[in-house]
């Protein structure tokens, strides 16, 4: 059976830029954290951005917020969720 693409999902780009844009020592983790997110190939699809699955970033809200997904995320929430996967990756280099 061939996997039939979830809908784009409006994800709130300018809430997570906001977060980051003026901690730039947390640039390289919301990078790494995009194309984490991003589905295989996204450059190959029209818009050629990094954006998340429609299923994986509602699933995302919806176990970080509740509700049906469609919560916009905190900017405290993005910056606390950077740190600790920045420090994650620190982590396991031991």
């Amino acid at each position: 059976m061939r996997r039939v693409p979830a809908a784009p999902v409006a994800v709130p780009v300018g809430a997570v830029v906001a977060a980051v844009a003026l901690r730039p020592w947390l640039w390289p983790v919301a990078v790494a954290q995009v194309l984490r997110l991003a589905p295989p190939r996204w450059w190959l699809r029209w818009p050629p951005l990094p954006l998340p699955d429609g299923t994986l970033w509602r699933f995302r809200m919806e176990t970080a917020y509740g509700g049906a997904g469609d919560a916009e995320p905190d900017r405290s929430d993005v910056r606390t969720f950077l740190r600790w996967s920045r420090d994650m990756r620190h982590w396991r280099r031991f």
